[in-house]
């Protein structure tokens, strides 16, 4: 088991060192220089070339692509100190640079926009499992019946709609047309300073909308691999024993069933914690997602450095967790 972790580390470590290269590269060889947002800025939209050739040697971008990646490598761990119109930044490690909008560490930004998603995310996350693998458990069971086939064609129907027009939807109707109060104030609302019941109404309407559609997949997962548990020869026997239903269902077939729940239910998560784009917009939740398209639409290279760098790491972890729970929950797997 310690083998595998050490080798699925060493090769996380080389996923995020080609993402990170990845991204530089394309901002490096895109259409436009890198430095023409902040000439932009700073001179009030009449950025010349001969301005903007300043901020490009005062960024690096005069210098070879290699020296300036390692460059921002050795600051991951060591510092460094960053030149952005003509005002220089002490940058600690992690250093992860400073952004080009706000003039602000991007590793503080990051820290600082990480409770909103993680508070999406988790939330999301539990209404996936609370409502698609006990409907997806209960279909299985009545399988081929009016039950088995309505709650599988209305959550068909549910996924076939595009998330980002089923959350706008929501969004419209529950607050805007009818006015709900308890969905009047969306957004994030930290729990220590504005309260726990703020929190919770702002995300509340952002949770439903995940948990309504992430549920639909989980529920058509659990299904099919519950009826494929409950075709085994090891479920024959047990009921051939007499033991209780509810005993078959749960403790024999289910566990065997929530193997490929976890592996979707892992990279989701994984996807969730990495930033949420159109749940963060629509539900005005300041999070990482966000944070991440405010980053592209303004050739922000720092932020969008970052958010990459976060979602890469948190991606492999969640598929090493993955990996690692599959051992636990299905004997049959074993970690080579």
């Amino acid at each position: 088991m310690f083998a595998y972790v050490v080798k699925r580390l060493i090769s996380g470590v080389l996923v995020v060192t080609l993402v990170s290269m990845a991204i530089f590269l394309l901002f490096w060889y895109g259409p436009s220089s890198p430095a023409q947002p902040i000439c932009d800025r700073e001179t009030s939209n009449r950025c010349t070339s001969e301005r903007l050739d300043v901020y490009e040697e005062t960024l690096g971008y005069n210098n070879p692509v290699y020296e300036e990646y390692g460059k921002f490598a050795a600051g991951v761990f060591v510092g460094r100190t960053l030149t952005i119109a003509s005002n220089e930044y002490e940058c600690a490690a992690p250093c992860l640079g400073v952004s080009f909008r706000t003039k602000q560490p991007v590793k503080e930004e990051l820290v600082a926009r990480m409770p909103a998603t993680f508070s999406v995310a988790i939330g999301g996350a539990f209404l996936y499992l609370l409502f698609g693998v006990p409907i997806g458990v209960a279909a299985a069971r009545r399988r081929g019946t009016v039950a088995d086939k309505a709650l599988v064609s209305s959550f068909l129907f549910i996924s076939s709609i595009p998330y980002y027009l089923f959350a706008l939807l929501t969004w419209l109707y529950l607050t805007i047309r009818f006015e709900i109060p308890l969905f009047s104030d969306t957004g994030y609302f930290s729990p220590i300073t504005d309260g726990p019941w703020a929190w919770f109404s702002g995300l509340f309407l952002a949770w439903i909308a995940l948990g309504i559609f992430g549920c639909t997949q989980y529920t058509r997962f659990t299904r099919g691999a519950m009826v494929e548990a409950l075709s085994e020869d090891y479920i024959r026997t047990a009921k051939s024993k007499g033991l209780p239903a509810r005993t078959i269902v749960y403790k024999h077939g289910l566990r065997a069933a929530l193997v490929p729940v976890v592996t979707i239910f892992g990279i989701d998560f994984g996807t969730l914690l990495a930033g949420t784009i159109f749940t963060e917009r629509i539900f005005e939740i300041q999070g990482i997602g966000w944070w991440s398209l405010e980053a592209v639409q303004g050739r922000d290279l720092p932020v969008v450095m970052a958010t990459a760098l976060f979602s890469a790491v948190v991606l492999i972890i969640a598929n090493l967790l993955v990996d690692i729970i599959y051992s636990v929950l299905d004997p049959r797997v074993r970690l080579s």
